[in-house]
């Protein structure tokens, strides 16, 4: 009687160990450094990083456009005079300034 009760000591050890070894692999795969959170805030982050980029992106555009059209090539006379108006403060001789 002993022996079977050494055997079923001896199961129950091993089914324990088996339990926690299993779980802590679970709970790696879960929270790890390569777990499953990690990845879905590294997707996260990288869907904002794709937005930021679209942004930046339009901007660049954007400031590419109105350079090409102050360019010697392709001069814009409305860009120029927006551009004279807003950054220079430049008024034609006929316009009245309301403050």
């Amino acid at each position: 009687m002993s022996k079977a009760r050494k055997l079923s000591l001896a199961g129950a050890v091993l089914h324990i160990t088996l339990i926690l070894v299993g779980g802590y692999f679970g709970l790696s795969a879960i929270q790890g450094d390569s777990g499953l959170f990690q990845r879905i805030q590294v997707e996260a982050e990288a869907e904002e990083l794709r937005l930021e980029l679209a942004a930046l992106q339009a901007e660049t555009s954007h400031l590419e456009t109105l350079t090409r059209r102050m360019s010697d090539d392709f001069l814009d006379l409305d860009l120029l005079d927006e551009q004279a108006r807003e950054i220079l403060g430049y008024l034609r001789s006929d316009e009245i300034v309301l403050r």
